[in-house]
């Protein structure tokens, strides 16, 4: 565990937190530890990045901690409350009341305008919707004007822009992001980036994202870098050419070992 790790784990109020958090697939031969003993903390009002080589265990641990993917030991917690050992109508009641998800892939139903796709979790979940904060979270992602407009009738930007209002409507404890902007161009992108920054200004949210891309990743306050399933680094108020020069370096530790 690096020392900002276990400071982290030990101070503040932790939206998520793993803790021992191992995954393993297969067994024997075709054994692949994706997460080895892993130790994290993300707290209250804090964007962070997860990055790392391709293989080294970034969507693994956000669908771990997310209660998407089973965890082989250790313990994962969203707001204090243990992942592990859930029913399945536990986990799905945990993630729909206190986690909002953005993927790459939009997911709006077509049929269904940006508004109604906004609402649609608390609608299927028989929720009120709480008007005023609704009106924020709109305000913040800059939909005001397209609230009745069906996905067709908008551009990718504007649909990614959609699936983060969704996810912060239900005021969650906790938005995973997994390559958020992947299928959008870079202005686009960086409309989305933005949006999830302000999300954590203004609006008090706590955002974990999943990036590959080191532009994306100095949105963030914090990057925590993962190699071969374990928490190598972090980086405290991030810029691109330094997230940049801290990928090279572990390329550079794998070309050698």
């Amino acid at each position: 565990m690096t020392t900002t790790t276990a400071a982290a784990l030990q101070t503040g109020r932790a939206a998520a937190r793993a803790v021992g958090l191992s995954k393993v697939y297969g067994s024997g031969e075709t054994r692949v530890v994706a997460l080895d003993s892993v130790d994290v903390a993300f707290h209250q009002g804090e964007f962070t990045a997860i990055m790392g080589p391709s293989g080294s265990g970034k969507s693994t641990l956000m669908h771990c901690m997310a209660g998407l993917d089973a965890v082989t030991s250790g313990s994962t917690t969203i707001g204090g409350t243990e992942l592990v050992g859930l029913r399945d109508k536990q986990l799905t009641q945990l993630r729909r009341d206190k986690i909002g998800f953005v993927f790459q892939a939009f997911n709006l139903l077509p049929t269904l305008t940006a508004l109604e796709n906004i609402t649609l979790p608390m609608d299927i979940a028989g929720r009120k919707v709480d008007q005023e904060w609704l009106r924020a979270v709109v305000d913040t992602v800059g939909l005001s004007g397209r609230l009745s407009h069906r996905p067709a009738q908008l551009s990718g930007g504007q649909q990614q822009r959609v699936a983060c209002a969704r996810a912060l409507a239900s005021r969650p404890e906790i938005v995973f992001a997994d390559e958020p902007t992947g299928n959008l161009d870079s202005r686009s992108g960086a409309e989305i980036l933005d949006f999830l920054r302000n999300s954590v200004r203004e609006l008090g949210q706590t955002v974990v994202m999943v990036t590959h891309d080191p532009v994306a990743a100095s949105y963030a306050g914090r990057v925590v870098f993962l190699a071969d399933g374990r928490i190598v680094d972090e980086l405290a108020a991030p810029t691109a050419d330094g997230v940049l020069n801290r990928m090279r370096r572990f390329d550079a530790k794998g070309r050698t070992s």
